[in-house]
């Protein structure tokens, strides 16, 4: 009887080649994330550069009672001068109304316009008078709404032609009234941001979905609630993540409608940032005005964007 030898002694002792598990393989997946990084690297060095660096150099600068001409190292004093002024607060508050303003009044619109005017023959005609604002600049919407608010713009001489000159106003010069109009001067130039966003949003959904719904017998404001509006979240976060920041630092229009008056009454943050710098020459008080504003900024759309994380992993889950 033949026996039969291996014809590899060392396979003999350690027996048949296991296959490899299924899985990927580390040196591959080293060798991609060395790849991503070289790739990422010139990116972040150039955020580093133009944000980190700058910002730190505001910082250190905020330490000092700095006229332009001699500075010296003052600590804290600028932050706590801040904390202690009347005009920051009325700054702070309005800095709020904006936020708010702007997330209820250009948000709100562009969704509604947006599912209103998405399927209808007359739509585009509606869309187009809404985007048209977007398109032109700041200094051009703040010319045409000083036209119309001045005390003897355009809206209170039409008050005045329809018998209503008891509703007539002086717009502009009076505190919250200022602020509350110019929120308006802004929601007309915004909306249509807001909605170009949620139409690329809406045209995401299947078709199938909505009819699927409708076949469920889901209409109207029930289709809008349950369906549509889970549907954009993507892109609602997108668009209030954006009106938070562009509210945050509002300063274009408040500054060419009002240049924060009367005094500083419809100051933003952002203007106060600026009166102090390039006003008042008190570049240390500006530049703690500017960490402060950079804090809320950050902190509002970290909150913010953490909230929807949050949200979506208990959704996934």
């Amino acid at each position: 009887m033949d026996v039969l030898t291996p014809a590899d002694p060392a396979a003999s002792r350690t027996g048949p080649r296991r296959p490899r598990p299924p899985g990927p393989d580390p040196r591959s997946e080293r060798r991609r994330a060395a790849w991503v990084g070289a790739f990422l690297t010139p990116a972040v060095a150039l955020i580093l550069l133009l944000l980190l660096v700058p910002f730190l150099v505001t910082a250190w600068r905020s330490l000092f009672d700095d006229n332009g001409v001699t500075a010296h190292f003052v600590g804290l004093s600028n932050y706590v001068a801040l904390f202690t002024d009347p005009d920051f607060g009325r700054s702070l508050l309005n800095t709020v109304l904006w936020v708010v303003g702007t997330l209820v009044l250009p948000v709100l619109l562009g969704l509604l316009l947006a599912v209103l005017t998405h399927s209808v023959r007359w739509g585009a005609v509606a869309r187009t008078a809404v985007v048209i604002p977007y398109a032109l600049s700041g200094s051009a919407t703040a010319l045409l709404w000083t036209f119309l608010l001045r005390t003897d713009g355009a809206v209170n001489q039409t008050l005045s032609a329809v018998g209503l000159g008891g509703w007539q106003q002086e717009w502009l010069l009076h505190w919250p009234m200022n602020t509350l109009v110019m929120i308006v001067a802004t929601t007309w130039q915004a909306t249509g941001a807001s909605l170009i966003l949620f139409l690329v949003g809406l045209q995401t959904i299947p078709s199938e979905t909505i009819e699927a719904a409708r076949l469920d017998g889901a209409r109207g404001l029930q289709l809008f609630l349950r369906i549509i509006l889970p549907q954009l979240r993507p892109m609602t976060v997108v668009v209030v993540g954006m009106s938070i920041v562009n509210s945050l630092k509002t300063f274009d229009i408040v500054w060419l409608l009002t240049q924060g008056g009367p005094g500083t009454a419809s100051e933003t943050l952002a203007l106060t940032m600026y009166r102090q710098t390039f006003t008042l020459n008190r570049y240390g008080y500006g530049a703690a005005v500017s960490v402060v504003l950079t804090v809320v900024v950050i902190a509002a759309s970290w909150l913010y964007l953490r909230r929807q994380v949050r949200q979506r992993t208990g959704d996934a889950v």
